[in-house]
């Protein structure tokens, strides 16, 4: 092997990379490199080592225990003083309406896309070139996408609502209201109640006045009760509808070109899991204009009661009880 017949080729392969920090000098200890085994062979042959970018490869897994990684987003921007009293709320209030058989919905937007001839990343097979333009510029482009969520936690289930114009409150109450209708009125129609599980900032974030008085007006007419959790600030990531359903919609979009919704929504539809996922698809033939502010009448108004415990992430519409 190269490392007994050449002592110290290890050593000095170790002293080239160790000075590099990834970005990071405070990994004391910690190797990376982002350069090339053959950039590394020639290095080495500098120093009088024969070694081929085959041998440095080996040499960089087995000897210094260096696998191909990418860097891992798991650090969070901020740390909100009520994470984990708010998981724990959360976690109880699922429990609850779980066991009286009532629903527990997660809503999220996805990633926005823009429409048009443009590449995206993935692959697929065909017996061709699938063309699109050089520059992902947005004036030639078909507007904007916007895909809505509401998944059931306990049925696997979903509703994607395709949108164009802006990501506002009245697209998320409409949302939610298709799902029921479409979905949710055939699996829970005794409800009285129903938990919304959503992230604390965003078009249903925390304290946007328009989503609270969608909501308000959505339970006023399907005569239930809508209790809202948010998700604790930079907790986005533990949402369920982020990672059972945004994350295999995500699987079936690649190599999709987003010419138009309707190829969108035939690709998200085909979206399935073996633990039995069902995705249905709306698309909204609604534009939803940006700068729309909820109501006088709904603001001056009581229609919203807070929880006594975190009130910031945890009320109820109050119509009915």
């Amino acid at each position: 092997m190269a490392s007994k017949c050449q002592p110290g080729l290890v050593q000095h392969l170790r002293e080239e990379i160790e000075t590099e920090t990834a970005g990071s000098p405070v990994n004391v200890g910690q190797l990376w490199t982002n350069r090339s085994t053959r950039e590394l062979s020639e290095v080495m042959a500098e120093r009088g080592f024969a070694a081929c970018p085959n041998t440095i490869d080996r040499l960089l897994r087995e000897e210094l225990g260096l696998g191909r990684r990418q860097a891992v987003k798991d650090r969070a921007l901020g740390q909100c003083p009520d994470r984990d009293a708010q998981f724990k709320r959360i976690a109880e209030l699922r429990r609850s309406f779980t066991c009286w058989g009532q629903p527990v919905i997660s809503i999220d937007t996805k990633k926005k896309e823009m429409l048009g001839n443009f590449y995206r990343p993935g692959t697929a097979r065909t017996d061709g070139l699938v063309h699109t333009l050089d520059h992902d510029f947005g004036s030639v482009g078909n507007g904007k996408l916007i895909p809505y969520g509401v998944y059931d936690v306990n049925a696997n289930e979903a509703l994607m609502a395709l949108a164009q114009g802006s990501d506002t409150g009245e697209l998320v109450g409409d949302a939610i209201r298709r799902w029921y209708h479409r979905m949710g009125r055939y699996r829970y129609g005794g409800a009285n109640r129903m938990l919304v599980l959503a992230d604390a900032g965003g078009s249903n974030g925390c304290r946007v006045g328009l989503f609270r008085e969608k909501l308000w007006e959505l339970s006023r007419d399907l005569g239930m009760s809508i209790r809202v959790a948010h998700f604790p600030s930079y907790c986005s990531k533990y949402n369920p509808i982020d990672h059972r359903l945004f994350s295999h919609v995500s699987r079936s979009l690649k190599g999709i070109i987003f010419r138009n919704v309707e190829a969108v929504a035939e690709a998200i539809a085909t979206t399935k899991t073996s633990t039995g996922l069902q995705v249905k698809v709306e698309v909204m033939k609604r534009i939803y204009e940006r700068g729309i502010k909820a109501t006088e009448n709904f603001l001056m108004g009581n229609f919203i009661r807070p929880d006594d415990e975190i009130p910031k992430y945890n009320y109820k519409t109050i119509h009915y009880q």
